[in-house]
């Protein structure tokens, strides 16, 4: 039995000009099936095409369908369906509940859709991308009908990856072909992730400047920074000209930019920098405090930033002429950790890759002496962790500035004396429970 149910029509049209949408639903599998319309008259062919595909797929024939009493579904689809031998069953005028299955759905993805298009920050003529994005990820999530079993498993009778799940209106750079630009034209280009290409390899996406979709398979996705721009705003072009910038005055520059973008988005990928317009006509209060001379740097006017001689990685370390104190340090680093039981010895799990770590080397001076402390420590790269797999699972304890805070009060008001000490290893005696 397969249930089915067309979606009311929707207030905007989607890129491809549709207005409604027809689901169909597997009652064993409960795997989800959607196809966007243009009008509700081509509900027959789009059934025809889901007849023919998972017959295709499974080698049976569809025995029933089930639907509300809508026009769509009469006429000459119930003619296909006694010609094809598919028993029709359809509700009583104005009692939809008989279909619940499929309304409910139908609620259940407009309600995803929305929320999709709100967190991306998408227009509505994007809700059919988000449509097909919405039934993948349905097909691919536990059921309760199926005891939390996932339809795609039933369907396939295998167990399906979701390795290729991506989050909806993330930004993501798409590889330009080399016959497409040429030599110092960009080799990839912003656009927007709206979906996945269904029958097709690769992943949809939205280019904001062309105003055009396109399918890729060579992409770099940014998945925790979402596209907070409105698609308006981003549909400008980037590189706009307005005449030959090199003899034009800077500080020109600047206030036409401020004013023909005077709610111009920061770019939230490495540029935390905002830009500040000040009215000149307004003086500016200056300090009137005394400058003091820097006591560590010679002079307070040329500062000179230098590692300390410290090498940056562990091949540089072995090559240093600090070569025997950086070892013996490290040796005392995984000395403290075998000592503390920091982790585990197991066997890699299938499939999975372990998180790569590396040595940090720091050079302490003693005080205001001129003798220096060698300090080793290995580290996780935590960058590489992936948020919802293993994001939280690596962490150090430091200690909460309020606590410090209750001590020097309580020490000051009982008239006490505190003394401080160095732990080594301190991070590694936390009580993680």
């Amino acid at each position: 039995m397969v249930h089915s149910d067309v979606c009311s029509p929707l207030k905007e049209n989607s890129f491809s000009g549709a207005a409604y949408f027809v689901t169909f639903i597997d009652d064993h599998s409960r795997k989800l099936w959607a196809y966007s319309l243009k009008t509700k008259n081509e509900v027959l062919e789009k059934f025809k095409q889901f007849q023919v595909m998972v017959e295709r797929q499974t080698r049976k024939k569809l025995k029933c369908i089930r639907s509300d009493n809508g026009g769509e579904y009469h006429g000459p689809f119930d003619e296909y369906c006694e010609q094809q031998g598919i028993k029709h069953e359809k509700t009583p005028p104005k009692i939809p509940q008989l279909n619940g299955l499929a309304k409910r759905m139908n609620t259940t993805i407009i309600e995803r859709v929305r929320c999709m298009l709100n967190e991306a920050k998408l227009p509505k003529r994007f809700w059919g991308e988000a449509l097909i994005t919405v039934v993948h990820v349905i097909n691919l999530s536990p059921a309760v009908a199926l005891d939390d079993n996932v339809p795609d498993n039933v369907w396939f009778g295998k167990n399906i990856s979701y390795d290729h799940l991506r989050v909806f209106g993330c930004k993501a750079f798409v590889h330009v072909p080399n016959d497409e630009r040429f030599k110092l034209d960009m080799k990839t280009k912003q656009c927007i992730f709206i979906g996945y290409g269904q029958d097709k390899h690769g992943y949809k996406l939205y280019d904001p400047v062309n105003k055009k979709l396109m399918r890729s398979r060579d992409v770099i996705f940014l998945e925790f920074y979402q596209t907070i721009e409105d698609i308006e705003k981003m549909e400008k072009d980037e590189s706009k000209q307005s005449g030959d910038l090199v003899n034009r005055d800077p500080v020109q520059l600047d206030n036409e930019h401020a004013e023909d973008h005077p709610d111009a988005p920061i770019d939230d990928v490495g540029n935390d920098s905002h830009e500040i317009l000040v009215d000149s006509s307004i003086p500016l209060k200056r300090s009137t405090r005394e400058r003091q001379p820097s006591t560590r740097y010679p002079s307070d006017e040329y500062v000179t930033l230098t590692d300390e001689g410290k090498p940056g990685c562990f091949e540089k370390a072995m090559d240093s002429q600090q070569k025997e104190k950086l070892v013996n340090v490290m040796q005392d680093e995984m000395q403290s950790l075998h000592d503390n039981q920091t982790f585990d010895l197991v066997k890699l799990p299938k499939g999975k890759r372990a998180l790569q770590n590396m040595w940090i080397y720091r050079l302490k001076h003693e005080g205001n002496s001129s003798s220096l402390r060698y300090k080793a420590r290995l580290v996780v790269k935590g960058f590489r962790q992936k948020k919802g797999i293993d994001y939280d699972e690596i962490f150090s304890p430091v200690v909460k500035m309020s606590s410090i805070r209750t001590i020097l009060s309580l020490t000051a008001s009982l008239d006490l004396e505190i003394e401080n000490m160095d732990v080594k290893t301190a991070f590694l005696y936390g009580d993680l429970e």
